[in-house]
């Protein structure tokens, strides 16, 4: 599903990524840690085509992702990529069902189709019945719930984690951490998250660690 090779990215004279080589495998779920400022966040971002490398190549689905041009990458990222981030970034003003329909309505869905997939995602998070509440009415654990709902709305073949548990206390964590298992075979869809959190990483089916800008097994 995911092939990084000889990646390399520098933000001025800090090089953060060394010649990362990477292969994950379609349904795979696949943990990264790493102390902070290793370069974690910053190869998700790129995976994610949230940023582009210095130099290497970077296929997703067989496409080498890094040939396109910022529109087409905005385009293959909403079909293909779902993000769930340690602040899950709901929207304030909008329901929790609103807040997941976002990405298939900026895909081109009709509200109608959109709602009825937000909804059933909801239901299978269960947080369906906080449907018509706003991220100011929801615990910690249903926004996260609904931030996954919104990464999963246009059914993208990878989804990608950024501490997804950093924000949430055990119980949540746990429970959100088995989420992502029941989803990946549910769903048949390939995770890769950055963790700090060892129990996560260790439910994984691979670890992935960043030293120093490179990547270890």
């Amino acid at each position: 599903m995911i092939e990084v090779k000889n990646l390399n990215k520098s933000y001025g004279s800090l090089q953060v990524l060394r010649d990362v080589n990477l292969t994950v495998n379609k349904g795979e779920v696949v943990s990264i840690v790493g102390a902070s400022g290793a370069g974690k966040t910053t190869l998700l971002q790129i995976i994610g085509t949230l940023d582009r490398p210095d130099s290497g190549q970077l296929l997703i689905a067989g496409q080498d992702v890094t040939k396109l041009n910022d529109k087409q990458l905005s385009l293959f990222r909403n079909e293909n990529i779902g993000f769930v981030f340690q602040f899950h970034n709901l929207l304030p003003e909008f329901t929790a069902l609103e807040n997941v329909c976002l990405p298939a309505l900026i895909h081109g869905e009709s509200m109608k189709e959109a709602e009825k997939r937000a909804y059933e995602l909801l239901q299978f998070l269960k947080v369906d019945h906080r449907a018509s509440h706003k991220p100011s009415e929801l615990s910690g654990g249903e926004q996260q719930r609904v931030a996954v709902a919104r990464a999963l709305i246009n059914n993208p073949a990878v989804v990608l984690a950024d501490e997804p548990s950093g924000n949430l206390d055990s119980h949540h964590a746990e429970e959100l951490h088995r989420l992502f298992f029941q989803l990946r075979d549910e769903y048949k869809q390939t995770f890769i998250i950055v963790t700090h959190n060892q129990e996560l990483a260790t439910m994984a089916d691979r670890t992935i660690t960043i030293k120093d800008g490179k990547n270890f097994e």
